[in-house]
């Protein structure tokens, strides 16, 4: 634990995360692109998610909506990484130590776990249905385990941004 709180503080006393942590419009800028990204991720998630609970889209293919949607999903997730990255490294020792983060990082892992058994071992059969309005079970765990964690992912977010102060 003394090697990660070590490097906690090296990385924060760099000079790129001294001046995102001490100019108030760089952390404000980097925050901003970090909560428009996460949104899109989010947003798109959710479309893809609603359509495997059978909720919306439903006389839409699956694998077409996934094709058309799942592009801006990544792309937008590369930038929340990225932005996330600028502001963890801006006070790396409070966010490392901080619970709601750690819930926060456990749950994006969780989803992710969880999107590798979906591409991996759900989507195999989704010839029997990609059509149908409601999806079969498998599918409709993994949208549902999905978009319950990307909704805790906002709310623990949301909690480390209020408990983790500039």
């Amino acid at each position: 634990m003394q090697t990660l709180t070590e490097l906690m503080e090296w990385l924060q006393a760099t000079s790129l995360a001294v001046y995102i942590h001490k100019t108030a419009w760089a952390f404000t800028t980097i925050e901003l692109v970090h909560v428009v990204a996460i949104s899109l991720v989010i947003g798109t998630i959710a479309i893809v998610d609603l359509r495997l609970l059978g909720f919306a889209s439903t006389k839409r293919r699956f694998t077409d909506l996934a094709k058309a949607v799942l592009p801006v999903t990544w792309g937008a997730f590369v930038i929340a990484v990225a932005a996330g990255s600028l502001l963890f490294i801006s006070q790396a020792s409070a966010y490392f130590v901080s619970t709601s983060f750690r819930i926060k990082i456990a749950l994006i892992v969780l989803a992710g776990i969880n999107m590798l058994i979906f591409e991996f071992v759900t989507v195999r059969g989704v010839q029997q249905w990609d059509v149908e309005a409601t999806p079969a079970p498998p599918a409709r765990l993994a949208g549902g385990i999905s978009i319950a964690c990307w909704i805790l992912v906002v709310i623990f977010g949301r909690w480390t941004g209020f408990t983790v102060m500039k």
